[in-house]
């Protein structure tokens, strides 16, 4: 008999439609934009739409394929190596827009492969690794937060675009709640 999970258990078959759904958003989002939009910055230290970018492509490449595989690896100790949340210094200044989406796209095409290809049972959703900083984790958890991370990160890009305009608005501001967070 197959043991039932949770029904608040984010699985691969909800997941996908929203990852899957990311790179096409970002795309029309971004793909047109002029530099001025891509590198602003709401105050010091935000991330631009730019940077959101390139810290999307550093996931794909260092972060949720490789823990996926962490946490359904068989030995007893499962760790995941630190992450760093954006690549080395350089990378994100001369980041090709349309490039960048691209190999995104790419990526995370590969990645759902890779999650499609795994057929995980309910009890693999319930395994566990170590996190760095937040301790034990499950793949369910993982699976969940890499959806919640791209829609949280496709609205700090939304919220940026949104900034750049606060005062070209106008009167109109008070009815932009978005200008507000």
């Amino acid at each position: 008999m197959t043991e039932s999970i949770d029904q608040r258990t984010m699985r691969v078959d909800d997941a996908i439609p929203v990852l899957e759904a990311t790179p096409a958003i970002l795309r029309s989002l971004l793909a047109r934009l002029p530099k001025e939009w891509l590198d602003f910055q709401e105050e010091a230290g935000a991330w631009s739409p730019r940077t959101v970018l390139v810290h999307f492509l550093q996931n794909e490449r260092t972060n949720w394929i490789p823990r996926v595989r962490v946490t359904l690896s068989p030995g007893e100790v499962r760790k995941f190596a630190p992450f760093q949340q954006l690549p080395p210094p350089g990378e994100i200044d001369d980041a090709d827009v349309n490039a960048r989406l691209a190999e995104f796209a790419t990526l995370r095409q590969e990645s759902l492969q890779v999650m499609r290809s795994l057929n995980l049972q309910p009890e693999d959703y319930r395994r566990t690794a170590e996190h760095p900083s937040l301790g034990t984790v499950t793949l369910a958890q993982l699976l969940a937060t890499w959806v919640v991370h791209d829609l949280n990160h496709t609205h700090q890009i939304l919220k940026s675009l949104a900034k750049r305009h606060s005062t070209a608005v106008g009167p109109w501001r008070q009815y932009l709640g978005i200008l507000d967070l």
